[in-house]
């Protein structure tokens, strides 16, 4: 039969005699020993290089985990009595809001009230047109009658 080359395969002719011969010879394995107890060595130390790298791997993963679930309780702290301040802090904002409202509305009312007396004393005040003499002579008669007023209630003679 002759060997023939699959196309999707790389090599010479050389690799493919070097395959045929191997296919003739009985498999010794890899083992330098060749026997069963040579074998199971290679076996164990595996077996206890895998345990190791996993147990390692398992500390290494345990540690990383234990960090992030630190750090993530710690930021959860911080964020949740940042919450809480914020929280106080516009309850506050609040009641001071509802307080300043209720000053303003009752500011506001006392100068309408103010305003309203205003209006109602502003005839009173205004110069009603009179001169200067005119209110020079008014205010010297109403002193004279305050005066006299005066001298009655201080039980003076009324000359």
């Amino acid at each position: 039969m002759p060997l023939t080359k699959p196309l999707f395969l790389q090599g010479g002719l050389d690799a493919e005699m070097q395959q045929a011969s191997q296919a003739q010879e009985p498999y010794a394995g890899m083992i330098a020993g060749g026997n069963i107890i040579s074998f199971l060595d290679v076996i164990l130390s595996d077996f206890a290089r895998l345990e190791s790298e996993t147990s390692t791997d398992d500390d290494q993963q345990a540690a990383a985990h234990e960090r992030f679930t630190n750090d993530s309780n710690e930021d959860k702290a911080v964020k949740t009595t940042a919450m809480n301040h914020k929280t106080r802090q516009k309850e506050r904002t609040e009641e001071l809001t509802r307080n300043l409202k209720k000053e303003l509305s009752l500011t506001h009312q006392e100068l309408d009230a103010a305003l309203n007396y205003y209006d109602k004393l502003k005839p009173d005040c205004v110069d009603q047109g009179l001169s200067y003499e005119d209110r020079v002579a008014n205010r010297k008669s109403e002193i004279e009658s305050l005066q006299e007023a005066l001298r009655v209630l201080n039980g003076e003679d009324i000359a």
